[in-house]
């Protein structure tokens, strides 16, 4: 009998590890967490039910009742822009963000990047993407290092401080491109075209910038009989045809002297042993210069 009854445990407890590591698994699969409190009840209607609008009421009730309230304002906000609510999440991560610790405020700054460009929210947009580059050169990012960590789709990894500052000058720019495109929709001319062209050279994208200043130098957009536009069109025409790397900013997102100096000191102080001005500020103040008013 004592034979069977220490078999018989033997078995339950192999049976119910077999069970603890088939459920391990069943949450690494699916990226759902143990429990069984709203906000995994929330993750579990959104992975495993596909079923965002029960996800966003339970993450409401998430944050109501202080579970994971970083993760369940991100998280929700997130899933009500699929569903074409960014509006609705914009107002709530406002509204809920003082609840979220001080780590978690960068993460939201992300998130409502991205919903103020789906809104068409531009200058909010703006301002926030510069606010973002304040903090970097005032050390509230990095801390005094050289990278941070970073997560993206629940890996994690390393970025730089130039890397950083540089995905930040490029949403500018895209940004920029959009409203300088929406401006020529009303009200087309020459200067614009010239400064949507500025927007695309420095994004790299060489075949299109050509083509708007081909537009002006053509005298197909209102104002290129102009001079100093058809001047202007040449200069950036010339360096298209160089095929320079993009440059990465000017004060087309308004930014001052002062402050990109900051930058370049900051990003220059995790590579002491380069003389040379960095590529990301090379020349930027004579390139301000060709930017139309």
């Amino acid at each position: 009998m004592r034979i069977m009854r220490t078999a018989m445990m033997k078995k339950m407890k192999k049976n119910s590890s077999s069970s603890s590591n088939e459920e391990d698994l069943y949450h690494v699969i699916h990226k759902v967490p143990h429990g069984d409190s709203p906000y995994v009840k929330a993750k579990h209607a959104q992975l495993i039910e596909k079923n965002p609008e029960a996800a966003i009421v339970l993450f409401w009730k998430a944050i109501n009742a202080g579970d994971r309230v970083d993760s369940a304002l991100k998280d929700m906000a997130v899933v009500m822009k699929q569903l074409d609510r960014s509006e609705e999440a914009i107002e709530a991560i406002k509204s809920f963000r003082s609840r979220c610790s001080k780590q978690a405020q960068e993460s939201l700054d992300n998130v409502l990047i991205d919903l103020y460009k789906k809104c068409g929210r531009l200058d909010e947009q703006i301002e926030l993407l510069k606010r973002k580059l304040r903090l970097i050169y005032q050390g509230e990012v990095f801390n005094g290092k050289p990278t941070k960590t970073a997560r993206s789709h629940g890996k994690k990894f390393q970025v730089s401080v130039k890397q950083e500052i540089s995905r930040l000058l490029k949403s500018n720019y895209l940004t920029a491109e959009v409203i300088y495109r929406k401006a020529q929709m009303i009200d087309p001319d020459a200067n614009k075209a010239c400064n949507l062209g500025l927007c695309l050279i420095k994004q790299g994208r060489f075949d299109d910038a050509g083509s708007v200043l081909g537009d002006v130098l053509q005298g197909k957009i209102p104002g290129s009989e102009d001079d100093k536009a058809k001047n202007k069109a040449r200069e950036l025409l010339m360096e298209v045809k160089a095929i320079q790397p993009p440059l990465e900013l000017s004060d087309i997102v308004g930014l001052d002297d002062e402050f990109f100096n900051g930058l370049e000191l900051l990003m220059n102080a995790y590579a002491p042993g380069r003389s040379k001005r960095l590529p990301i500020f090379e020349e930027i103040s004579s390139f301000r210069d060709q930017l139309a008013c």
